[in-house]
């Protein structure tokens, strides 16, 4: 059976409405494809201070306050992840790949135009009706 791999992932919304992605790079898993920043996480950390650590090191960014917003695990041919993902409500700094990946502020209507690795997937529909919600 194949190992369960932890990752905390990050739904960031700016007052327009647009959501933060970041692109993987091509020779990752799924590279080549947009996602939710974030990262895996490392022996001892909770899932908080996992995404806390990883949008410090990937983006330059502090996390002031955040909630949970979905957990799922999904099985790909080679491997299992369970996704802990939190929507980042407050944090400071600009976010930039510090790490050279693009990173990019997209609207509702890019988002579903994008490719994103498959377990993405239930995580841009519960954001997307949370955008539905908020900026109706």
């Amino acid at each position: 059976m194949a190992k369960v791999i932890d990752v905390a992932a990050a739904v960031i919304v700016n007052p327009q409405g647009e959501t933060l992605l970041s692109l993987r790079p091509t020779d990752a898993h799924q590279g080549g494809k947009w996602e939710f920043p974030g990262g895996k996480l490392e022996s001892g950390e909770s899932a908080e201070q996992a995404l806390s650590r990883e949008l410090r090191e990937e983006l330059g960014i502090e996390v002031l306050q955040l909630e949970p917003f979905l957990e799922l695990e999904y099985r790909y041919p080679e491997k299992r992840v369970k996704l802990h993902i939190f929507r980042v409500l407050e944090f400071t700094g600009l976010p930039i790949g510090l790490e050279g990946q693009k990173v990019e502020w997209v609207n509702r209507l890019v988002i579903n135009e994008l490719k994103l690795p498959t377990a993405n997937y239930p995580i841009l529909e519960k954001l997307l009706a949370l955008l539905d919600e908020e900026f109706a």
